[in-house]
């Protein structure tokens, strides 16, 4: 047995016994708030392959069949539940205490035209939204998995989507080549605007007209809904034979519940009604779709006592369907004793108040903070003045529940579809040094874990990956790998590659980052005191803030992006008078009252902490 293995299987049985000890009640400290968190986010088939039995998922064929290439980017690669259930030491050493699981429901194994193929490795392409993908294990593996996290005091939140379904209905009009009516058109499907073609929908007996155009409908019931009278806004949608019964639950099978208006484009009504890259995009109008959505992922709450939930492609669903979706799992959490369940939407864009719209109109909770990744990569991969900061946070008024709901908002740095925070630094400083792009990093996650909002650490990130590129140039294996693209990457922090395991405890990063969980941990004011900005350049590279914690403390951050050592005199609270420091060298004295001299090095950052 290899030395990798030896460690693997003993980490697998301390995991087993973790959960056989777990209980099914809900502990306090798992109901805890969601500022009291710190999130790791992957994909389960990046991170370990537990059990290589599960590979191919069962299925016979070559990998266009069973979607299984460890050596390409666009394929499974081997994780699975079993894998990640074996790992929970290494993110619970880290500070770890919540777990943000890629998709795990039973996703079409592969897509895509003859030579751009890939598969459905990353869990977006479901056919089947109440069991788990083969390839990543049971659902007794995610029971046993949820268990021995939930026996760490580790919540779980799980990815799910509402807005499509795995691309299997297709087009008379784009994908039949028999198809010999009007207006063909040859594989991609482009929107159908409903302004150029209108609908009529009519009463299920007399035939008298209830409503002139489908933005305007008024149709309350599932029966008058299935009634709707499909004319030229939509195309004519066909199920290939082979998959004619391949989503579940059944109802999904029928085109009648789709939108079936070729491909999005430019934002607006076709972001609502247009298939997301080809994805079948359900109409999330239709009664049946809504309370089949709800049923459905209540019933993985119910199940497997999950803490929350990521809804991917929130932007491209109308409001309506979100208040009533989101108010009934905050309904079924809270009837399973989950106060606290958190739920937030992902909303691709950089710009706060478009942010903060769907709090309101959405009422989502939170929303996923593009807008904090933003303003952190321009000002300490790209040099833009510390101002930027600034702005972000005076915009948290504009979120339902103000300065407060931003604090719920989860923050992050880069993803598995933009890149690497990493990715970025480079990119911006090509001939930076590695001891260079470690100290940007370490700046950028120093803001992370104190700045309000639920930090959000990618895997990988922890332990030098450098991307390439973002999407599946950003979703490396972290165990041992064999894509040449991801191979012939410089880690930073290490002699290490990705060809072999990363999941090193004494990686640079790795310790730093358990250290500001730490420091975090220990100090209620990083977790839920107000943000006050206290020094901002708009062009130089310095940056403060205080977080004002209820027992009197004071924390005050400051970070130096710029390349040259930097020393100020910053405001503080005028009972703050004496300091110490929790990470860099602090002063211990107020050098008058509300004021405080700090002394910051380039590419660094210091906290320190007074106690009126």
């Amino acid at each position: 047995m290899t030395r990798h293995m030896a460690a693997f299987a003993a980490s697998l049985l301390a995991a087993t016994a973790m959960t056989a000890a777990a209980s099914a009640q809900v502990s306090k400290d798992l109901d805890r708030p969601v500022e009291d968190d710190v999130i790791y986010f992957m994909l389960p088939d990046r991170f370990e392959n537990g059990d290589p039995s599960n590979d191919t998922g069962g299925m016979d064929g070559g990998r266009l069949e069973h979607g299984f290439d460890p050596t390409h980017k666009g394929f499974y690669h081997g994780g699975d539940l079993k894998g990640l259930t074996a790992r929970l030491d290494y993110l619970e050493g880290m500070g770890v205490n919540a777990i943000w699981l890629g998709p795990i429901y039973k996703n079409k194994p592969v897509q895509g035209g003859e030579g751009v193929e890939s598969a459905g490795y990353h869990g977006y392409w479901i056919t089947d939204f109440l069991d788990v993908d083969p390839h990543l294990g049971t659902r007794e593996d995610l029971e046993a998995f949820v268990d021995a996290a939930h026996a760490r005091g580790m919540k779980v939140i799980l990815d799910i989507i509402t807005n499509h379904t795995a691309d299997v209905i297709q087009m008379r009009e784009c994908h039949d080549p028999e198809y010999d009516g009007d207006d063909p058109v040859e594989g991609f499907c482009p929107y159908r605007n409903l302004a150029d073609y209108p609908m009529t929908t009519r009463g299920p007996a007399t035939g008298e007209t209830i409503n002139e155009g489908f933005m305007g409908l008024d149709i309350q019931t599932e029966e008058n809904f299935a009634r709707l009278e499909r004319a030229d806004w939509a195309y004519t949608p066909f199920v290939p034979e082979a998959e004619a019964n391949v989503k579940n639950p059944a109802w999904l099978n029928d085109p009648i519940h789709y939108h079936n208006r070729g491909n999005f484009t430019d934002p607006g009504e076709t972001f609502l009604f247009g298939d997301f890259f080809g994805l079948d995009d359900l109409m999330t109008e239709d009664p049946v779709v809504i309370n089949g959505m709800i049923e459905i992922f209540g019933s993985w709450i119910e199940d497997f006592g999950i803490d929350g939930f990521r809804i991917d492609t929130a932007r491209h669903i109308q409001p309506s369907f979100w208040r009533a979706f989101v108010p009934a799992m905050l309904e079924k959490a809270e009837g399973i004793g989950k106060e606290n369940f958190y739920i937030f939407g992902e909303v691709f864009d950089p710009d706060p108040a478009a942010l903060a719209r769907h709090t309101w109109d959405d009422r989502f909770p939170a929303t996923l903070d593009f807008a904090f990744q933003d303003a952190v990569r321009d000002v300490v991969a790209e040099g833009e003045g510390t101002r930027r900061l600034a702005r972000l946070f005076e915009a948290d008024t504009l979120y339902r529940g103000g300065r407060a709901a931003a604090r719920r908002l989860p923050t992050f740095l880069g993803n598995h579809d933009m890149g690497r925070f990493s990715q970025f630094i480079r990119e911006a400083n090509p001939d930076a040094s590695e001891e260079e792009m470690l100290a940007r990093l370490k700046v950028a996650h120093v803001l992370l874990m104190t700045a309000r909002g639920v930090p959000t650490l990618y895997s990988g990130s922890e332990q030098g990956f450098v991307s390439d590129e973002g999407d599946q140039g950003a979703r490396e294996d972290m165990f041992e790998s064999q894509v040449a693209i991801y191979n012939d990457n410089d880690l930073l922090g290490t002699d290490a590659t990705t060809a072999e395991d990363n999941f090193d405890t004494g990686h640079p990063l790795y310790l730093f980052i358990r250290d500001l969980v730490d420091i975090r941990k220990n100090n209620e004011a990083l977790r839920h005191g107000r943000q006050v900005t206290r020094f901002e350049e708009v062009n130089g590279g310095l940056f403060a803030f205080s977080r004002l914690g209820k027992d009197g403390s004071e924390i005050l951050t400051v970070i130096n992006a710029g390349t040259e050592d930097r020393t100020e005199q910053i405001r503080v609270q005028p009972e703050s008078s004496e300091w110490s420091s929790l990470l860099g060298s602090c002063g211990n004295l107020a050098q008058a009252q509300a004021s405080y001299r700090v002394t910051v090095p380039a590419l660094s950052a210091v906290i320190c902490k007074s106690q009126s």
